[in-house]
């Protein structure tokens, strides 16, 4: 039995046990004690014509990457129309949301934490989690500390983008400057596009960079490097949100039904990617050759894959520290985020699928 047939029989299943579930309960959502968590009004919720959502080319991206690719999205939004845009990091894909372009996407806690505060707490909510860890600091030989560091020229996925932010944070904890405007420093970020670090890695050109995967394994196991620094080392039991899922809050308020069924097929893919990792890695690896015209080579896939924690929990807890840490390398004002989370509809699915909530940190919608 191949892959893809494996996950349509696994799927099927899942709706099956989902639809048995959801008949036994209420519907109502379980009480976390979180006043975000609390349950939808009764009736069917409206659903829109199409969904545009937004996502990357990266395996902190793999659970948007294997369910679009393999049509779990598209089953579970029925009538409802999904198209997709491809970015190469969160400040691109808020922009766009910004824009009209799209209703909701994938991006990291910094991109989501800027929409919020530029907006006055009015554009977006986070709807659900989608990954933890997955994003490191690689640098070329002759580097081993950061004092090492001095002089050297860095690359980011884009200016403000999460490990933009957690670069220019790292380094001014050890004492190290950095500019946003090109002034004095002791290491040069230079933003870019991944696949251009790559190359200009390869040529000698940048002395590392903080990626996410599967970048960081590929300036590892195709150009070299080596890790200086993990980031799921920085955090209290290696635990951080790397990507979760945002949505506009007019799309939200406007189609309930249509979020709900997104957050239910990103839960029926990380279900399936938990029970099959190794079907999952090669769908994911699948879904990035389409995507970029090239698949990762099976040492950069194991290495990466292994890297990651994908989990539909937003890992809340986490967000505040990642806000600091964006003041303080000056890329986003101080901003109160009480709001930013709406959880309802996650703990909507999670209870009728027998699981327990989730929590939003004090930061739920009903909070501010």
């Amino acid at each position: 039995m191949t892959a893809r047939t494996t996950r349509r029989v696994a799927l099927a299943l899942t709706a099956l046990l989902t639809a048995t579930l959801a008949a036994c309960s209420s519907g109502a959502a379980a009480d976390s004690g979180d006043t975000s968590a609390a349950p939808s009004t009764d009736g069917p919720l409206a659903e829109a014509p199409e969904l545009r959502l937004g996502y990357f080319a990266n395996l902190t991206h793999a659970a948007a990457l294997v369910g679009v690719d393999d049509g779990t999205y598209q089953k579970v939004l029925g009538d409802t129309k999904l198209s997709t845009q491809i970015f190469n990091a969160g400040p691109a894909a808020v922009e766009a949301l910004f824009g009209g372009a799209i209703d909701a996407t994938f991006v990291g806690p910094n991109p989501a934490i800027n929409a919020f505060a530029q907006s006055n707490g009015d554009a977006i909510r986070i709807v659900s989690g989608a990954t933890s860890g997955g994003a490191q600091l690689v640098v070329r030989d002759g580097i081993e500390s950061a004092e090492d560091l001095k002089g050297t020229t860095l690359a980011t996925p884009q200016l403000g983008n999460t490990q933009d932010v957690a670069l220019r944070a790292w380094l001014d904890d050890q004492g190290l400057k950095t500019s946003l405007t090109g002034g004095e420093s002791d290491v040069t970020i230079a933003p870019q596009e991944n696949s251009q670090t790559l190359d200009l890695f390869k040529a000698g050109q940048l002395d590392g960079a903080w990626l996410p995967e599967p970048w960081a394994s590929r300036l590892v196991v195709d150009a070299g490097a080596h890790v200086l620094v993990d980031e799921k080392d920085l955090w209290p039991q290696g635990d951080f949100v790397t990507t979760h899922l945002i949505v506009s809050t007019d799309y939200l308020s406007k189609y309930p039904g249509t979020v709900k069924k997104l957050i239910e097929a990103e839960s029926q893919t990380i279900d399936w990617i938990a029970a099959n990792p190794d079907d999952a890695k090669t769908l994911a690896n699948s879904a990035i050759e389409k995507l970029s015209g090239k698949p990762l080579s099976q040492g950069v896939l194991d290495r990466a894959w292994g890297n990651l924690r994908i989990t539909l929990d937003p890992i809340a807890s986490s967000l505040q520290t990642s806000a600091d840490h964006g003041v303080a390398a000056g890329v986003s004002k101080e901003t109160d985020l009480h709001g930013i989370y709406d959880l309802t509809l996650l703990n909507e699915v999670l209870a009728e699928q027998g699981k327990d909530p989730v929590d939003d940190a004090g930061l739920g919608g009903t909070d501010k």
